[in-house]
């Protein structure tokens, strides 16, 4: 008894250790090397080369104490949440791990995983809003971040104006300033200003850099956190946490999981603001399950190979396409006509990724033609894996978006999105080009 009494200070160890230095010689090690191994000790899984699936609902605890000081971290009576693992609705050594290596990418302090991109979406609106408050945001938004806001939002007064992507400097202050009234009005405060960028499906980019400018204009370099959806270009041709942004969203179904065989999503940034998120997370769970945590510990060891192949693709892809007649335009970010959107794309991106949309000549019947003769290409939502996708986005995945709505956001009929995947960039001509022929 008096050896356990005299060990309850000690915490219970983690299932990983602390992160690994991440330079050599000075050297800073590059994200792509540290995904082969940071945050995980093979000796504290009997030598295991990869870190195994922790299939547990909960964590024994060393002893009493440490149980105690697990739990005051958890319900915020300690800062600083839960020094080890206690129950995997809060934590596990998968998701851990997986926390550890999406921050690098990011450049950002914390990060935490969810069970999907829309779950990590909408647990952080909820963290931070309040009834009276006001969300700003940019457009076009995915269409279910959009309906959340402007449907389920609104049943607890909390309301929102939004702008569109590629808004000046001077219309940013403008917008802010209205949202500033407005909560004012309602008895709220601005509590957030969220960016999707590129936006889905047009590819409109949002000046991140203009944005938190007019957000420490408006409220100070401490008022509502900027949070931005990163999926379309994340983690590897954008890091808007260097243009001001305070946390990254992503959907890790798309790019990061890249094999269209997993649902999961994240946030990260400093951990001033992942703590809200954390403890909410806590409390109406939402965090990624082993299992998905662990093929995406997979999945990142390839991100950057699976991406840049799939960007060389594209722009092969997009070069072809630009010249066809049965084209009418492309939003790909590698042929910008507008000069606001290329300023933006020159500060902001280190790549025109490999999702674009393509105006075929006609509307809806001539883009299902199009759609129903592909070959290679499949017919299917989402983007990013490693097999190209097309689908119609007004009858879609924006089909909840108001007619008027997906006209003023530049969703027109017959606009059709692509998701470039690693196959042949020469096969992939034959098929779009054999598709218009259909046409």
């Amino acid at each position: 008894m008096t050896d356990a009494i005299d060990s309850t200070d000690k915490p219970t160890p983690r299932r990983k250790p602390k992160p690994e230095k991440t330079t050599i010689a000075g050297r800073e090690l590059k994200p792509s090397t540290l995904m082969m191994g940071h945050g995980f000790d093979p000796v504290l899984s009997e030598g295991s080369l990869k870190p195994p699936i922790f299939l547990t609902s909960t964590f024994a605890f060393e002893n009493a104490a440490a149980g105690k000081r697990h739990f005051e971290g958890i319900t915020g009576k300690r800062p600083g949440g839960a020094e080890g693992l206690v129950y995997s609705r809060f934590n596990g050594p998968n998701q851990e791990i997986l926390e550890d290596r999406l921050a690098i990418w990011d450049g950002a302090e914390d990060a935490l995983s969810f069970s999907s991109g829309m779950t990590a979406i909408t647990v952080l609106m909820l963290a931070y809003a309040a009834q009276g408050d006001v969300i700003v945001h940019s457009g076009p938004l995915y269409a279910a971040s959009e309906g959340f806001v402007a449907k389920v939002m609104s049943k607890f007064g909390v309301t929102y104006v939004d702008f569109p992507a590629g808004a000046t400097r001077e219309e940013l202050d403008a917008v802010m300033a209205r949202a500033d009234a407005q909560a004012k009005a309602q008895g709220g405060k601005v509590c957030m200003v969220y960016l999707e960028s590129p936006g889905n499906p047009t590819n409109a980019l949002v000046d991140v850099e203009a944005v938190r400018d007019a957000r420490n204009a408006a409220f100070g370099e401490d008022g509502p956190p900027i949070a931005i959806d990163n999926t379309f270009l994340g983690p590897l041709w954008q890091r808007p946490l260097d243009q001001g942004a305070d946390i990254v969203c992503y959907s890790l179904t798309k790019y990061v999981g890249g094999h269209s065989d997993l649902v999961a999503g994240s946030v990260s940034g400093a951990k001033k603001w992942m703590d809200p998120v954390r403890a909410l997370r806590n409390t109406m769970g939402g965090i990624a399950d082993p299992n998905t945590a662990w093929m995406l510990l997979r999945s990142l060891e390839t991100v950057e190979l699976r991406m840049d192949r799939a960007g060389q693709n594209a722009a092969k892809v997009c070069e072809f396409l630009a010249q066809h007649l049965k084209v009418e335009g492309l939003g790909y970010l590698g042929m910008i006509t507008d000069a606001r959107q290329q300023d933006i794309y020159d500060r902001h991106c280190k790549g025109a990724g490999s999702t674009f949309s393509v105006f075929i000549k006609g509307g809806e019947a001539e883009c299902f033609r199009f759609l129903d003769n592909l070959t290679i290409a499949k017919l299917a939502v989402s983007l990013g894996g490693t097999e190209t996708l097309a689908s119609h986005p007004a009858s879609m995945t924006h089909l909840s978006v108001p007619e008027g709505r997906r006209a003023e956001l530049g969703i027109a009929d017959n606009l059709v999105r692509i998701s470039i995947g690693i196959e042949d960039a020469d096969d992939l001509i034959a098929d779009f080009d054999q598709a218009l022929e259909a046409v």
